[in-house]
């Protein structure tokens, strides 16, 4: 009668456990099945404050760490069952070649390279399934929520630029016929630039009831300036129109022999500087209007300028695919700096109130710059469409990035996205987005953008901290 060796009778042992184990994973699967359903009627009899798509979606994700813990435990026992096997083996054939201990030798290198297997086998395991599932916990969780407060229309023509007062009341003010708006830092001024070559200085007087708390108020800027909600041949107001209309300008500013493009206050409010198609940009007195000094240098048309809030400096972008940055703190040397990292049209650059540049391009991309060491930026964001004149929120430093494809989204001075504006056939611009203006005094209404389908829009953006340091 044949006798079965000891290897063989070991390797039959280990395949039929193999076999009785899947028969056992496959019954397991099957009853699991069923689960998610028996759960979901389990949580509907349960009293909670939680919208039922969000625990639903939460019991998926659970679902989901369960099973994948679970088939690490069952893949853990099988290999156990393995080494053990193993173990028995070798310890038989130890016996009967040299009679030594286990714990030495051949032995156990072998078995200290199975377990070093086998520790390394479920910690990949482990660590691809639990962070995909932490991933996408993650992403339902900490979600920026941006929602539509209110749309602002009246103007016959698309909306190029749009500005907040940084000074009670608020105010805000939109340029359709005229090319940009720019509020004085402390009185009620603002400050327009068109294309007949001219640049505006016009002063309101805006006084809210006082029963009511401070409200933003649309203040539209037309050939005659119309500082009003709704057009007036619109006759579908929400209520009378008791808005002023400012017909004649405090001051005009001549010296220019293009259209000027974008105009902007120095810090104090006591100058301004203007940017043209003339390739040049001009820097005025507001008191006597004379012109103070003319920026030469780049070698197209200008496309934007902004001042820097709290030091006089002032930053020129134009179609040559760079910007400039003009230093004007010392009254004695008037410095300049180039900065080449464009391929296209440079559409805006704009300052942030620590030691940043932000610039924007038609060659789809947003680059962060320190002006402390400007050769290269300290980060790039990198899109699909054009991006017109963006701006950067003072207090969470988040970037609003208007584009030609009628989306606006939000990124933060890293360059990583935080979110993207709702836009649908109900909501959100119909037509390209020219500008962004962040409100600072005003969390419910912080965010408000204007586009070519002749509306302004008022968005509330709240960012979770969690997803900024992200």
């Amino acid at each position: 009668m044949p006798v079965e060796s000891g290897n063989s009778a070991a390797a039959r042992q280990v395949k039929q456990k193999r076999k009785s184990h899947s028969l056992s994973i496959r019954r397991t699967n099957s009853t699991e099945q069923d689960r998610p359903g028996m759960q979901r009627d389990m949580l509907e009899g349960q009293d909670s404050k939680l919208p039922m798509a969000l625990r639903s979606n939460l019991l998926d994700l659970f679902g989901q760490i369960e099973r994948e813990f679970e088939n690490l435990y069952i893949e853990n026992l099988e290999l156990r069952r393995e080494i053990e096997s193993l173990n028995e083996r070798l310890a038989g054939e130890g016996q009967t070649v040299d009679g030594g201990d286990l714990s030495k030798g051949a032995l156990k290198t072998k078995a200290s390279h199975s377990t070093s297997q086998l520790s390394q086998k479920l910690k990949t395991t482990y660590k691809a399934s639990t962070s995909k599932i932490v991933s996408s916990f993650k992403a339902t969780t900490s979600r920026a929520v941006c929602q539509l407060v209110k749309e602002y229309v009246g103007h016959r023509d698309g909306i190029w630029d749009l500005a907040v007062t940084r000074v009670q009341p608020l105010v805000l003010g939109t340029a359709s016929a005229v090319n940009s708006i720019k509020f004085h830092p402390t009185e009620q001024m603002a400050l327009t630039a068109s294309g007949d070559q001219t640049a505006h200085i016009w002063r309101y007087m805006v006084q809210l009831p006082l029963p009511q708390p401070p409200a933003d108020i649309s203040a539209s800027l037309d050939d005659d300036v119309d500082f009003s909600d709704k057009d007036e041949a619109d006759g579908e107001a929400d209520g009378p129109n008791e808005c002023p209309t400012i017909r004649v300008a405090t001051t005009t500013l001549k010296s220019h022999q293009g259209v000027v493009i974008a105009a902007d206050w120095l810090v104090g409010g006591k100058q301004v500087v203007t940017a043209s198609w003339d390739r040049a940009a001009n820097l005025y007195d507001v008191e006597t209007s004379e012109l103070v000094h003319t920026l030469t240098g780049h070698d197209q048309e200008l496309t934007h300028c902004c001042t820097h809030p709290t030091q006089r400096l002032v930053v020129t972008s134009s179609r040559d695919t760079t910007f400039r940055l003009w230093d004007f703190r010392d009254p004695s040397i008037h410095s300049v700096n180039v900065f080449q990292g464009h391929t296209d049209t440079v559409t805006s650059a704009v300052f942030t109130v620590g030691d940043n540049v932000v610039s924007g391009s038609d060659d789809r991309t947003v680059k962060v710059w320190d002006l402390k060491n400007m050769r290269s930026p300290i980060a790039t964001i990198r899109t699909d469409s054009a991006v017109n004149r963006i701006s950067v929120s003072a207090n969470q430093r988040i970037i609003a990035l208007p584009h030609d494809n009628r989306q606006v989204r939000l990124f933060d001075m890293n360059g990583v996205r935080l979110a993207r504006l709702p836009r649908s056939n109900r909501q959100g611009h119909r037509r390209m987005v020219c500008c962004s203006a962040w409100n600072e005094e005003n969390q419910a209404c912080n965010l408000f953008t204007c586009g070519f389908d002749r509306q302004a829009i008022g968005w509330n953006i709240n960012i979770p901290a969690l997803l900024q340091e992200k």
